[in-house]
This record gives C-alpha cells, structure tokens and sequence, in this order.
C-alpha cells in the first residue's frame, strides 16, 4: 500500500519539495531492503533527484526505513518519476527487485517544503 500526502508552498517563484519516504519492511529482510536502498544511492541522482540518503533501523524499532529526497518543484518530480520508469532502466530493475523479495509492506511517501524567514 502507498499512501500520498502533498504539502507545498512557494519561495518566490521556485516551489522546492522535499519526498519523505516512510517505509515498513520486513523486519527479517533488513539485508535485503539495505541491498535495495544502496542501488537507489546512484540511481536517484542519476534520474534527477537530490538524495539527502536513507536511513536503515538501528535501535529501537526493527521494521521502520527512512529516506528524503528532494527536487526543484513538483514537475521535477514528475519527470524524474517517469525516468525511473523507462523500461529496461535501473530503476525498474530495483523496484522489481523489491516486488520479488516482498521485503517492503507499506511505503508512504509525504511531499515537505522548507520552512524559510
């Protein structure tokens, strides 16, 4: 399941978001989802996003993933969404990687803008 929440706002006339991914994964298959997010490491940049990274449980909660990534506005997330699609791409290697493995079980993604004085 996906679920998406948008929150924007302009700064002058650039409307920058940052994608906040919240992900629940299997907790027995953390190797598998760690595998997953160091593929998106190169490919993210390479399709036009500016990944901030992905953050992997550690202590606490053993089944909640992180990761942020941000783009100039929502077009430009648009675009990079449909480059990750383009058949045969890294992309759509990793995301049926994921759907093989079955390591993800919900992923919610919640569209930031900046706080700015």
């Amino acid at each position: 399941m996906i679920r998406f929440q948008i929150f924007w706002g302009f700064q002058g006339d650039i409307m920058a978001v940052t994608v906040f991914i919240r992900y629940q994964i299997d907790p027995f298959k953390r190797a598998q989802f760690e595998e997953y997010a160091k593929r998106w490491l190169t490919i993210i940049p390479k399709a036009g996003g500016d990944l901030l990274g992905y953050w992997m449980p550690h202590e606490g909660t053993n089944n909640i993933a992180f990761a942020l990534i941000s783009f100039e506005n929502l077009a430009a997330y648009e675009a990079y969404r449909a480059r990750l699609r383009v058949p045969g791409s890294e992309g759509v290697a990793n995301f049926n990687f994921a759907e093989e493995h079955k390591f993800i079980l919900t992923e919610e993604r919640t569209f930031l803008r900046k706080v700015v004085a």
